[in-house]
């Protein structure tokens, strides 16, 4: 599959545009996760507690982000970016998973929690248009970095949606067990997410060449550089 060739320019372009995605996400999701661990702390919900901490995870995925593309040459810490980001889910998994499975047990209840439930809904408005503008940068840069960066803010987005659904099962019928299986469900995707981030499997190898002069071409093994919409 032949791909577009991009100039130096248009190169330097796109990494400006990764970085300031980066810094949005990054600003958001703190303030995202704060209010998030407050208002779970506060209703002690174990799904409201792991969806902060994947806020903080997202941010340690933007600052990942931050780090490759403030370097010269981004993609020479391309697949340490990777691996660094990958890490940051296994974390999240292990931590949502104990404290759930915890809460499960002990059959502690969770209160009701509108500013939840408004965060929630924030941040299923605001999520997919991040996720859109990466997805549509890392595909023209061929960006592996980028696109699984765009990944887990995806992630976030379902995470929102479960997050609401659970705190919502509680709010209206008081079913608090809905609340740390939402969390076992974060948990459960951010596991699979991080092995793919691992071992590279968000556009893998897939750079379009930089134009010289002289017509290049370059592969692109799994389509992720192509201009498909987002």
């Amino acid at each position: 599959m032949s791909v577009a060739l991009l100039s130096p320019e248009r190169r330097a372009v796109l990494s400006r545009r990764s970085l300031w995605l980066a810094y949005a996400t990054a600003g958001y999701n703190l303030l995202e996760g704060l209010v998030a661990m407050a208002a779970g702390a506060a209703a002690s919900s174990t799904a409201l507690i792991g969806f902060g901490l994947d806020s903080f995870v997202e941010v340690s995925s933007a600052a990942v982000l931050i780090w490759q593309f403030r370097s010269r040459v981004p993609e020479d810490r391309e697949r340490l970016a990777l691996r660094l980001i990958g890490v940051s889910f296994f974390a999240l998994a292990a931590w949502v998973t104990v404290d759930a499975l915890r809460s499960l047990l002990a059959g502690g209840d969770a209160d009701a929690s509108p500013v939840g439930i408004g965060l929630a809904v924030a941040s299923l408005i605001v999520m997919p248009l991040l996720v859109r503008a990466k997805r549509r940068t890392g595909r023209e840069l061929g960006s592996a970095s980028v696109m699984a960066d765009s990944t887990q803010t995806m992630l976030c987005t379902y995470l929102s949606a479960v997050l609401l659904l659970g705190l919502l099962l509680n709010a209206l019928w008081g079913w608090s067990w809905a609340d740390p299986v939402a969390g076992l469900v974060i948990a459960g995707v951010a596991v699979k997410e991080g092995v793919a981030a691992w071992r590279g499997e968000h556009c893998d190898d897939c750079a379009p060449a930089i134009a010289t002069g002289a017509d290049r071409v370059s592969g692109c093994a799994d389509g992720c550089c192509t201009d498909r919409k987002a």
